[in-house]
């Protein structure tokens, strides 16, 4: 993403509303040039057009989550993409780091292929590049836009690869990361048979929520990447729990 699309994100996202002549303004550069960007931002879902205005994306779907804290899962996801290499095949769940993820991987990397039971990450990425997607089957979960049901562990038995990422709603210290819907963490645990290391991507916010459903056990995550503002405490929890952690 350009640096002025971040810009406009997180002034958009600061007051809800923005009349496009005063993001223009802010941004010191023509109205022309100020709506091309919020169309291209439109197209990718991270805010909304009204007329003569930019509008924050208000629903509860993945959209708006892909919106929040852009600058920080930006940072996640590149520190994640740094371990795929040219060639690999990778299961990527659904989240809106592990959608910046994919991103970065279809623009920057030959040959990879993706796993995923997201439906918004395989059309995020469907334009990009030239690398392989492979959507796993399952009954579709229209919030979150992923695939859940015995299908995806069905299909997730046909592959085994070596990097599993995904996304996390919370966190208990005494047991592991969680997730708010039953359905979709055990779409993740199938996914985790099938890969050798899981990778959790979550912003530092992350750990002081928690989830009604456990996701996954700390002895079953290889690496978290976060941010800096990680709590010392959760930091020492995981490193008890013999998890990497990488700060983006």
């Amino acid at each position: 993403m350009k640096a002025r699309h971040v810009d406009i994100l997180r002034i958009v996202n600061e007051k809800q509303k923005v009349e496009v002549t005063e993001l223009a303004e802010a941004l010191s550069v023509s109205g022309v040039t100020i709506r091309k960007d919020l169309d291209a931002m439109e197209e990718k879902g991270l805010l909304r057009r009204e007329h003569g205005y930019a509008c924050a994306v208000s629903s509860d779907d993945i959209n708006n989550r892909l919106a929040y804290n852009y600058e920080v899962k930006a940072r996640i996801a590149r520190a994640a993409a740094e371990i795929v290499e040219d060639g690999e095949t990778v299961m990527i769940e659904s989240g809106s780091s592990c959608a910046m993820l994919a991103e970065i991987l279809a623009n920057e990397r030959r040959d990879v292929n993706i796993i995923t039971n997201s439906a918004f990450i395989a059309d995020y990425v469907r334009h990009i590049g030239t690398n392989g997607i492979t959507l796993l089957g399952g009954d579709y979960q229209r919030e979150s836009q992923v695939m859940i049901g015995p299908l995806v562990r069905i299909c997730a038995r046909e592959f085994f690869v070596d990097k599993l990422f995904m996304g996390t709603d919370g966190f208990i210290p005494q047991v592991g990361f969680t997730c708010s819907d039953l359905s979709r963490a055990e779409a993740m645990r199938n996914l985790a048979e099938s890969a050798r290391k899981v990778m959790i991507l979550t912003d530092s916010t992350k750990f002081s929520q928690q989830g009604v459903v456990l996701q996954m056990r700390f002895d079953k995550v290889h690496t978290v990447f976060t941010d800096e503002g990680i709590s010392e405490s959760a930091t020492k929890i995981l490193q008890k729990n013999h998890v990497e952690l990488v700060l983006a």
